[in-house]
């Protein structure tokens, strides 16, 4: 069964956290202040976690739940939360993404949209990568009519150094199948505009 987890590798914990103290040192900080003394495990353990998604197959994710249905108008999940890491500086980016499919025989349970987002999230990403991971993973595996993937993002290399802009939101987009088409399309972005509740 698919879930996130906080345990950790003694041998991957052991190493990172000698990473982390001759990174802190380097730095100029005492690695053995008492605020920090713990520092580079805990920093060991949370770079464990925020790239777990390695070592989790989103195709089983799902396959768990997939299930047989005539439906055939289109699915949408919208303001999924993303968290992720840029793999150019290793920091944080975070937003919302949006996914819709159009079922062909098959649907899925719809929280497994916001695990396989979050299984290509949490590893090191661009989010064109990331907008692309997701959108593959659920056209080859549900073979759907169509699917729709939009991301919208923050990222705290560019507020934080850089051109440190910090209203600056990224979109990436990615349709397969009947998205191509422009009404379908239209409908699809319109809906993750809207308000409905």
């Amino acid at each position: 069964m698919y879930r996130f987890f906080e345990e950790y590798s003694e041998e991957v914990t052991e190493d990172l956290t000698n990473n982390f103290k001759e990174i802190i040192s380097g730095l100029g900080e005492d690695p053995t202040r008492e605020g920090i003394l713990k520092t580079p495990e805990r920093a060991a353990k949370a770079m464990q976690f925020l790239t777990q998604g390695y070592d989790v197959d989103p195709v089983k994710i799902l396959n768990e739940a997939m299930f047989s249905e005539s439906y055939d108008e289109m699915v949408v999940v919208k303001d999924i939360e993303v968290y992720s890491l840029c793999e150019h500086h290793m920091l944080p980016f975070f937003g919302k993404a949006h996914i819709a499919y159009i079922p062909n025989g098959k649907i899925v349970g719809l929280s497994k949209l916001p695990r396989v987002v979050d299984v290509f999230a949490r590893r090191l990403q661009v989010q064109e990568r990331l907008t692309h991971d997701i959108l593959e993973c659920i056209n080859n595996t549900l073979q759907p009519q169509g699917v729709a993937v939009v991301i919208e993002a923050q990222h705290m290399c560019m507020m934080m150094r850089g051109v440190q802009k910090q209203n600056s939101v990224t979109t990436t987009s990615g349709f397969r199948g009947q998205f191509k088409q422009i009404e379908t399309r239209n409908e699809f972005l319109k809906l993750i505009s809207s308000n409905l509740k």
